[in-house]
Formats: C-alpha cells, sequence, structure tokens
C-alpha cells in the first residue's frame, strides 16, 4: 500500500493496510476515535486524545477555529515530515450534519496547508489522512 498526502476515504477494511505502511515505513500514525459520534463534543474529546495539540485546547470552549490552530500547530511541530491520521469510525449522525461536515473541512484544510513551504516556515509536513466509510454511506462531503 502507498501513503499519500491528502485526505483520502477508505472502507473500514483498508484502516489496517494503512496503519501497517505507515509503521513499516516509521511514519507516525495517530488514530482519531469517535466511537460512532460526529458531533462536536465527540470530535473535540477524540482529538484532544489522539492527536498532538498546540497550543493545548481547553474543556470549557469548543470553537471549530482554535481546534483546527492548534491542531495545526501540534503535526507543524512533530519531529517528522510525514504524518498519518486514521478515523475509522466516521459517520455522519442525525442532528450533527453540519458538525460533521466542519470536522472533515479542518482534516482537508489542515493536510493541504501543511504541505505549502510558505505557510511552514519552510518545513512542509505531508499529512495523510484516511477516514473510513460507514458501510452503505455516501460520500463524506
Amino acid at each position: 500500500m502507498v501513503i499519500n498526502r491528502g485526505f483520502h476515504e477508505v472502507s473500514g477494511a483498508d484502516v489496517p493496510g494503512v496503519l501497517d505502511e505507515a509503521a513499516r515505513q516509521g511514519v507516525p500514525a495517530f488514530t482519531l476515535s469517535t466511537d460512532g459520534r460526529t458531533d462536536k463534543e465527540a470530535f473535540f474529546g477524540a482529538v484532544r486524545e489522539s492527536l498532538p495539540l498546540d497550543p493545548p485546547l481547553g474543556t470549557h470552549r469548543l470553537v471549530w477555529d482554535a481546534l483546527s490552530d492548534s491542531l495545526w500547530g501540534g503535526l507543524h511541530e512533530l519531529k517528522s515530515s510525514r504524518v498519518v491520521i486514521v478515523w475509522p469510525d466516521a459517520r455522519p449522525v442525525a442532528g450533527a450534519e453540519g458538525d460533521f461536515r466542519i470536522a472533515l473541512e479542518i482534516l482537508r484544510d489542515v493536510t493541504e496547508s501543511l504541505a505549502e513551504a510558505r505557510r511552514t516556515g519552510g518545513k512542509p509536513t505531508q499529512v495523510s489522512v484516511y477516514v473510513a466509510r460507514a458501510p452503505a454511506a455516501r460520500s463524506l462531503d
């Protein structure tokens, strides 16, 4: 399996292969688990628990821009020029579809902006995000 920079939708069956390949290549891999929930609170909690953040996020205010900035900073500060993020249980939940779309957009944006040398002070990071589709689900947009 080839790990490509960018945002990718995959089958849940592909997740172990992605993680195995990241380990084989020595690329740091982070698993973002929301236990099938995709509301704002679940996403923030999962990010706090599993991804590098700089500055750390507080627990009281759930601000999307703060999460995006903190995630960007945390990934940028890693000693690795490559990183893999896997979200194996991503599913839009009734009533939280907007939160789900924002979470996906943040992951896409961080992936794109960290690849730009001018935005990273000449230290780009190749971020590969793999989001597992829910069975029989539509595209994650």
